[in-house]
């Protein structure tokens, strides 16, 4: 039998030796051998990236939600803290003169320099004895009665203050400076401004006539209740020609142009949210102010009207002399300045529409006497 070949034996088991340390990663001492290629790892997948989030609309400012039976008011005057303005909502139509006659009080007293026209002061207490030279109060006395109406007058504080609901009306005839404050009462010395306020409130009725605008420059409520105005100075008591721009229940049948002396106040502030009703054109005034206000030379009003905290108010400028106010006067246009304050004063109480909104009538004109 022929014996196996060692030789070749050794060499095939060296060679099956080697293939299997190569398969596991081994190495056969070596360095310089190629080492096996290494798997290269795969480009990694591509992340995609978060595109740019949506814009979320941010919520507009919410709009005002107004509470029920709330709106804006555009008669609300919060500088005064009142409803005031010509809209009749502004009127509280609470019934509180129904039974009320038709009276009004006429209220004179002053607490600083006296309109000639006023006359010596009155005793106190509920229509005083009048003095022969009370011109104004006499003459409003004598037309409120010539139209139906009676008329009360005083100049004493107390009965302002204690009396002024027993009337439609109350009319201050140039009362000026701090007419309704009592020194004499040191713990109810603002008693008859208290009483006022309330009273517009309740409905009454105000008419302001001359220096009617020189008082209460102190409480703003009063400036309030002339409609945002009040006296600053004046020129020299001069001619001019009153204009009426409006048809009113005040204006109607009064002359649109009628001749007219008075003072011409200059006001400031200057009335706003009003229906004004008679200008004086200022063409006709010479001078036309006295320094140092400029006057108003583009718009001069005279006469206007407003519903004020409830009530109603008819305010003139107009009215400095004694012969505005006398019967059958002579001076120019007296006639129409009475028949306008009288037809004021009935409007104020209830009697005839107030501060109306319809359009001026055609012009008509007075020439003087």
């Amino acid at each position: 039998m022929r014996k196996p070949n060692r030789k070749f034996a050794y060499a095939a088991l060296t060679s099956a030796l080697l293939l299997g340390l190569s398969a596991c990663g081994g190495s056969d001492g070596d360095s310089s051998a190629t080492p096996p290629a290494a798997e290269q790892p795969t480009t990694p997948p591509v992340v995609e990236q978060p595109t740019t989030p949506p814009v979320v609309e941010q919520p507009t400012t919410p709009p005002v939600t107004e509470a029920p039976g709330e709106s804006t008011d555009a008669s609300f005057d919060p500088y005064y803290n009142v409803c005031r303005g010509t809209d009749a909502k502004c009127y509280n139509n609470w019934g509180a003169f129904a039974s009320t006659p038709n009276r009004v009080l006429i209220y004179s007293r002053t607490a600083g320099p006296r309109h000639a026209n006023l006359g010596t002061p009155m005793a106190s207490g509920l229509n005083p004895v009048m003095n022969e030279d009370n011109i104004m109060q006499a003459g409003l006395k004598r037309m409120m009665e010539e139209a139906g109406i009676q008329a009360d007058w005083t100049e004493d504080v107390t009965v302002l203050s204690g009396r002024i609901n027993n009337y439609k009306t109350v009319i201050f005839a140039s009362s000026n400076r701090d007419t309704l404050w009592n020194e004499a009462a040191p713990n109810s010395n603002d008693a008859a401004r208290t009483s006022l306020r309330n009273y517009m409130r309740r409905g009454g009725g105000f008419v302001g006539l001359h220096n009617a605008f020189g008082a209460e420059y102190n409480w703003p409520y009063y400036e309030g209740l002339l409609g945002n105005a009040n006296f600053y100075n004046h020129g020299p008591y001069r001619d001019g020609t009153v204009q009426v721009i409006a048809q009113d229940p005040s204006t109607e049948g009064v002359a649109l142009s009628f001749p007219f002396k008075d003072e011409w106040y200059n006001l400031a502030p200057f009335p706003t949210n009003v229906k004004f009703l008679a200008k004086v054109d200022t063409s006709t005034l010479n001078p036309l102010t006295a320094a140092p206000h400029p006057g108003h030379k583009d718009f001069h009003p005279v006469a206007w009207c407003q519903y004020y905290d409830g009530g109603r108010a008819w305010l003139s400028t107009l009215g400095h002399a004694a012969d505005h106010f006398t019967k059958d006067s002579a001076a120019p246009g007296a006639k129409d300045f009475q028949k306008m304050v009288v037809q004021a004063v009935k409007s104020t109480m209830g009697l005839t529409e107030f501060c109306t909104s319809t359009p001026a009538a055609p012009a008509t004109t007075t020439t003087a006497n």
